[in-house]
């Protein structure tokens, strides 16, 4: 099935996407991307369904061709301080405040979203399997945030983030067992 290209027709439709919202560490990232209503490039779809590989050789294409996309993230310590679907949001908003060409639409994948400067919006469940620029987003907030905790895990090996991400795998919830919390653990989550 193909990807539909726009909700509202409108050219600057923003589609957006979160990643990392069910991990016990590292931050939350989300992206907003605006595409040309002629991108379609093979295998564009949920990042979930996608290869590493094909993730990241769509993020390069999404980079090279959006008309404007932005990644924002909120901290550890800011899930901590605001619950996780809120510091989603503040992600979302702000990828979408770094956008190079204002959005007119945000396009937002699941059911719940906090207004964003009076910008209309419309709220798709399962929308990173529907529309190209949710896709596009979800490519790009997944592989911005694994890079992130790929570095993360040069520093912090113990934890398996490079392989795990920093979702409750079993090695995770050992390792958090044998060494405890680290500075990017969301302390908020029940961790073992």
């Amino acid at each position: 099935m193909s990807l539909l290209a726009t909700y509202t027709g409108h050219p600057h439709e923003a589609g957006l996407d979160e990643a990392g919202r069910g991990c016990l560490a590292g931050p939350v990232f989300a992206a907003a991307v605006i595409l040309p209503p002629d991108f379609n490039p093979p295998f564009l779809n949920d990042s979930k369904q996608l290869t590493a590989r094909r993730r990241e050789a769509l993020r390069a294409e999404i980079c090279r061709h959006a008309i404007a996309w932005a990644v924002g993230e909120a901290s550890p310590a800011e899930i901590q301080a605001i619950n996780i679907a809120q510091a989603s949001y503040l992600a979302m908003h702000r990828a979408v405040a770094q956008l190079a060409v204002p959005a007119a639409h945000l396009l937002v994948d699941g059911n719940r979203f906090r207004p964003y400067d009076g910008l209309p919006h419309t709220c798709v469940v399962g929308g990173d399997g529907r529309y190209r620029s949710i896709a596009a987003a979800s490519i790009l907030a997944k592989t911005f945030r694994d890079e992130r905790m790929h570095a993360l895990a040069q520093e912090f090996p113990a934890y398996g983030w490079q392989q795990n991400a920093g979702y409750p795998t079993a090695a995770h919830r050992a390792a958090l067992r044998e060494h405890g919390v680290s500075p990017h653990h969301r302390l908020g989550f029940k961790l073992i």
